[in-house]
C-alpha cells in the first residue's frame, strides 16, 4: 500500500472504521463527484471522479449510455408530455439527456460505439473546485462512510441471527437494555429479558440473536435472553454429543427464568442421551443451569410413541394411563390422588411445559374423584391461563379442608355434649344418694327437738 499521506488518511479511516479501502477510496470519489455536480453540473447528471490518492490528482467525466436514435418531441414546460406504454402495459422510457447518448450522436465520438456501450466526456478540473468543494465532500465522505460503516455491521451480523454470541451489558434505556457486542451496539427489548435475571452493568452473558434488520438509523439487532433456542444453542456448545449430532434435540419448552424441559434422543442405543447431558457427577448440566441463571432444566428422554413421550414430559408425576382424542389432537392424563398437584406443578408449569414440549393438549385426571365427577387441570391456554385453573383447584382444596374442619368441629362437639351429659347423670346419681341422708339427719334433729320439748313441760 502506498504511503502517500492522502492514501495512508485512507488507510487510516478503514482501519478505524473497519472497512475495506476500496469502499473508502469509492466513497471519497462519489463525494467528490456530489461537489462538482452541485457547483459546475446539472441535477441528475452522471459525474464520475477518479481519484488518484497516491498524488492527490484527479479526473472528472460526463458518463453517458448509449442508446437508440428516438425521435424527441417538442418540449413544453406548462405541458409536459404523457408517459407512453408499450403493448405489455410498461412505460416506456423516454431519452434522458443527462444520462444518455443516441448512437449516432455517440459513433461521433467512438466510431465503434454500440447501443449499451458507456461513454466517458472529460471534463474540466477548475482550479478553485479543490476549495469549493472540500466542506461538501467532506459532509457527503461523513454521511457515505457513515452508511459504509452501517452496512457493513449488517453484512456481518445479518448471518448471525439464530446463534449466541457473548455481550456486555450496558445502559438501560426505557424498556431496553443495550448491549455491547464490539462492533456495534445491540438492544435487548424488555420481552427478551427473564424475569428477575440480574443485568449488572458490564458484566458479559451469553445472548441469542433474535434478529437483525436494517433501519433508517442504521442495523437494528435484537439480542434475547429468555429466547428457547438459547437453551439449545447453550446446549450445543457446552456437550460435544449435541453439537457432533451423536445426540439430538428433539424438543424445547421454556418458561424464562423459571425452568424449561428439554426432550431428547439417541439412534445409538448404547448411549445414553439424558445421561450425556448431565455429565460424570452432573458438571455438563450444571454448567447449563448456570449459563441459564440458574434455571431449572428437565432432560426428557424423546419417543415416537405420544403415550411413552407424555409420561415423560410429566416427570417426576406417576401417570397411570393416558387416553388420546387424535382429532382434537388431546390427552387426557389419569394419575393417582397424590400425584395430581405433582403433574399440574407449580401454577399449572409442569403441565404446561409438557404440553408444549409434545405438541398435545393435556388434561389431567384425579383417578379417586372420577366417579364423583371428574377434579382435572386442562392445559392453561391464553383463554384460562394457568392462575386461573390452579385458583379453581385450591378452591376446591379449600372447600374440602372446610369441610372436613366441619365434621370434625360436629364430632367435637358430639363429644362434648355426651361428656356434659355423662356429668350430668353422675350429678343425678350423686344427688339421690345423699338425698336420704339429709333426710334422716333432718328426721333425727326432729326427734331431738321433740325429746327437749317433753323434759321441759315435766
Amino acid at each position: 500500500m502506498s504511503s502517500s499521506p492522502i492514501a495512508q488518511a485512507l488507510q487510516n479511516i478503514a482501519e478505524e472504521k473497519g472497512l475495506d479501502y476500496q469502499i473508502v477510496l469509492t466513497t471519497l470519489e462519489s463525494a467528490l463527484a456530489a461537489a462538482y455536480r452541485k457547483d459546475y453540473g446539472e441535477k441528475d447528471q452522471n459525474i464520475v471522479i477518479e481519484y488518484d490518492p497516491e498524488t492527490g490528482g484527479m479526473k472528472v467525466f460526463d458518463v453517458k449510455e448509449v442508446v437508440e436514435d428516438q425521435e424527441l418531441p417538442e418540449e413544453d414546460p406548462e405541458n409536459p408530455p404523457e408517459p407512453q406504454y408499450d403493448e405489455n402495459g410498461e412505460e416506456i422510457k423516454r431519452f434522458n439527456p443527462k444520462n444518455e447518448i443516441m448512437i449516432t450522436a455517440a459513433k461521433e465520438e467512438k466510431s465503434d460505439a454500440a447501443i449499451g456501450d458507456i461513454i466517458k466526456r472529460e471534463l474540466e478540473v477548475h482550479e478553485d473546485f479543490g476549495r469549493m468543494a472540500a466542506q461538501t465532500a467532506k459532509q457527503v465522505i461523513t454521511q457515505k462512510l457513515r452508511e459504509a460503516e452501517r452496512n457493513a455491521i449488517y453484512e456481518e451480523f445479518v448471518g448471525n441471527e439464530g446463534t449466541v454470541m457473548m455481550g456486555s451489558i450496558g445502559r438501560r434505556e426505557s424498556r431496553h437494555i443495550l448491549i455491547d457486542i464490539g462492533k456495534a451496539t445491540a438492544i435487548m427489548p424488555s420481552d427478551e429479558q427473564v424475569p428477575g435475571e440480574n443485568y449488572r452493568p458490564g458484566s458479559r452473558m451469553k445472548f441469542y440473536v433474535a434478529s437483525v434488520n436494517m433501519t433508517t438509523k442504521g442495523p437494528e439487532i435484537v439480542l434475547s435472553r429468555a429466547h428457547a433456542e438459547l437453551v439449545r444453542e447453550v446446549f450445543t456448545n457446552e456437550i460435544p454429543e449435541i453439537a457432533s449430532e451423536v445426540v439430538q434435540i428433539k424438543g424445547i419448552a421454556r418458561e424464562a427464568g423459571n425452568r424449561s424441559k428439554v426432550a431428547v434422543h439417541c439412534e445409538d442405543e448404547s448411549i445414553d442421551p439424558i445421561g450425556s447431558c448431565i455429565g460424570q457427577r452432573g458438571t455438563r448440566i450444571q454448567t447449563i443451569i448456570t449459563e441459564l441463571g440458574g434455571e431449572k432444566v428437565d432432560l426428557i428422554q424423546w419417543s415416537e410413541d405420544p403415550k411413552e413421550y407424555i409420561i415423560a414430559a410429566l416427570a417426576p408425576a406417576a401417570v397411570i394411563d393416558v387416553e388420546f382424542n387424535e382429532e382434537e389432537k388431546s390427552a387426557k392424563v389419569v394419575v393417582a390422588a397424590d400425584q395430581f398437584s405433582l403433574a399440574i406443578g407449580r401454577g399449572g408449569q409442569n403441565v404446561r411445559l409438557a404440553a408444549k414440549l409434545t405438541g398435545w393438549n393435556i388434561s389431567v385426571v384425579d383417578e379417586s374423584g372420577a366417579s364423583a365427577g371428574e377434579r382435572k387441570v386442562e392445559t392453561p391456554t391464553e383463554e384460562t391461563p394457568a392462575e386461573d385453573v390452579v385458583e379453581e383447584i385450591k378452591e376446591e382444596d379449600k372447600a374440602e379442608e372446610a369441610t372436613e374442619e366441619k365434621e370434625e368441629a360436629s364430632s367435637e362437639e358430639e363429644k362434648v355434649e355426651e361428656e356434659a351429659q355423662g356429668v350430668s347423670e353422675e350429678s343425678e346419681e350423686e344427688k339421690t344418694e345423699e338425698a336420704p341422708e339429709e333426710a334422716e339427719e333432718e328426721s333425727s334433729s326432729a326427734k331431738a327437738a321433740d325429746d327437749k320439748k317433753e323434759e321441759e313441760s315435766k
